[in-house]
């Protein structure tokens, strides 16, 4: 049976509606995480969905040295707690390293733990201490490199932390060099998942999906094909949808390539609620 993933007041697992997970890829500014997040969530209120902010306040992982990393942990925590309070939503960011977590865990909703660092004990460990402590979620992204299998152990790690509360987040699988693949029937593998307690929510990540990693000093990507991965995983039966987007893609300081149009996010909102509900009044 598939456990529930709990995040403030919002509720993701079965028979909940569809959560959308969605921002920049990195906090910009404080007046750019307003804005977006002001209007993603009056969109998901206005179809149905429930909503998490989204944002980095350090993008660790980058092709190269010379590419922006974000505001950093203090002022990064400050604007997503602003941003909290002021919209009224719960709001996810990602760490990278154990002395990160209980700064984050102490004030942040969701704990994000990225597909690269997705084996780091340490930073499991640490990450499910925080979150058991302040009663927090753990969004892991499964790694590009592992199975849904696989994935057992991260889930393990939390739990022996004392973390149950947990979402995992597929975001492809990789296929060769400089190209990712969505393998749905190791989506499903993945809502199958058999581990102590149930099965873990899941989510899909339909931006980062898109990406060509390591093509050249900065990450390609077709976001052209992200709102059809949007829409067959909601087709599909997840739990929450990860997406990002950006007010100017070309201008993004971080994934630029793959970050959607945030004029064009409504439209795609609306189309996948239309699914889901179609999705529901079958089962």
């Amino acid at each position: 049976m598939t456990r529930h993933c709990i995040a403030r007041d919002i509720k993701i697992g079965p028979g909940e509606p569809l959560a959308i997970i969605a921002g920049p890829c990195v906090l910009e500014s404080l007046d750019m995480g307003l804005a977006i997040a002001g209007l993603l969530a009056n969109t998901c209120a206005e179809v149905g969905l429930p909503y998490i902010f989204k944002a980095s306040f350090d993008k660790a992982n980058r092709s190269s040295v010379r590419s922006p990393r974000g505001p950093g942990l203090e002022r990064g925590i400050e604007w997503l707690c602003k941003i909290a309070d002021e919209i009224d939503v719960p709001v996810t960011t990602d760490i990278h390293d154990p002395d990160q977590a209980e700064t984050v865990g102490a004030a942040i909703d969701m704990i994000q733990i990225p597909a690269f660092l997705c084996r780091q004990t340490d930073l499991l460990a640490a990450a499910g201490e925080a979150a058991s402590r302040h009663n927090r979620a753990v969004n892991v992204k499964k790694g590009q490199f592992l199975s849904p299998a696989e994935m057992k152990g991260p889930v393990n790690k939390l739990a022996e932390s004392g973390c149950a509360n947990v979402l995992l987040t597929d975001r492809g699988t990789f296929f060769g060099y400089n190209r990712l693949v969505n393998d749905f029937i190791g989506l499903g593998d993945l809502m199958e998942l058999d581990v102590a307690g149930g099965h873990p929510p899941v989510c899909f990540d339909c931006t980062h999906s898109a990406q060509l990693p390591g093509l050249g000093e900065q990450t390609g990507g077709r976001r052209e094909r992200s709102p059809l991965l949007a829409k067959a995983a909601t087709a599909a039966g997840v739990h929450a949808l990860f997406l990002e987007c950006h007010p100017e893609p070309s201008r993004s300081l971080s994934d630029s390539a793959t970050v959607l149009p945030l004029a064009d996010v409504p439209e795609l909102l609306d189309s996948i609620a239309k699914i889901r509900r179609a999705v529901d009044a079958c089962a």
